[in-house]
Order: structure tokens, then C-alpha cells, then sequence
């Protein structure tokens, strides 16, 4: 099956100048275009998308992304470093949760020190 740009847009989310910019630093390797010269997308092209979609999303830095990308154009032989590549993504997420979670607990203490002190002013003006 093949998709236009503005349909490949709405599946993936990402915007079409997105699109653009993945194909033209070698994100998105070899587009096919129609007679008229707009982009075609294929179920794998799409397929692709949702993985950068994902890299992306988890905090990935481009120049990884691109390394990534690289191995996988490289391909079966790569496998044990693509590995190697999501297993150190997979440690700067962890610790960015990690983070996130410390920070929320800072969020939740203060949320509750509001809490309190809502309470506090509510008993001191009903025992006026």
C-alpha cells in the first residue's frame, strides 16, 4: 500500500516539513515519488517512521538517530550494534525517569504543603 505525504503526516504525526528535513539528512532513506514527483510512502516507510517516531520521543539525539539509521541500511550484520546502540538509549531513558521521578517527588512534597496549609486556613476561619 502506498500513502501521500498528507497521508503519511496523519499517521505518523509527524509534520510534513518533518518529513522533509528526516529525508534530507538520511533519516528516511530512498522515498519513492510518483510521475508528478511527490513523495510516496510505503508501508515500510511508515513502519520506519513509527521507529524514529519512538526514538525521538524517548529523548534520542539526531546524530544517534542517524547512527541508527546507518546501521540498519548496513543490515543483519549490524544487528549487534544496533543492539548495543538501544541498550545505551535504553540506560539515558532509565535514568531520565529516574530524574523525572525525583522531581515529582519535589512536586508531590510541595502539592502537599499546599494542601495542608489550604487546610489549615479553613480550620482557623470556620473557628472564628
Amino acid at each position: 500500500m502506498t500513502y501521500t505525504p498528507r497521508e503519511a503526516v496523519e499517521r505518523t504525526g509527524f509534520s510534513l516539513d518533518t518529513l522533509r528535513y528526516y529525508e534530507r539528512i538520511g533519516l528516511l532513506d530512498s522515498v519513492d515519488r510518483n510521475a508528478g514527483g511527490q513523495r510516496v510512502f510505503t508501508d515500510d516507510d511508515l513502519n520506519w517512521l513509527g521507529i524514529l517516531r519512538c526514538l525521538r520521543d524517548t529523548g534520542m539525539p539526531i546524530a544517534r538517530m542517524l547512527r541508527y539509521a546507518e546501521l540498519a541500511r548496513g543490515g543483519d550484520d549490524t544487528f549487534a550494534e544496533r543492539a548495543e546502540l538501544l541498550e545505551e538509549h535504553d540506560r539515558d531513558i532509565e535514568a531520565k525517569i529516574a530524574a523525572l521521578r525525583d522531581e515529582q517527588g519535589r512536586i508531590r512534597e510541595k502539592i502537599q504543603w499546599y494542601r495542608t496549609e489550604l487546610t489549615a486556613a479553613a480550620v482557623n476561619i470556620t473557628s472564628r
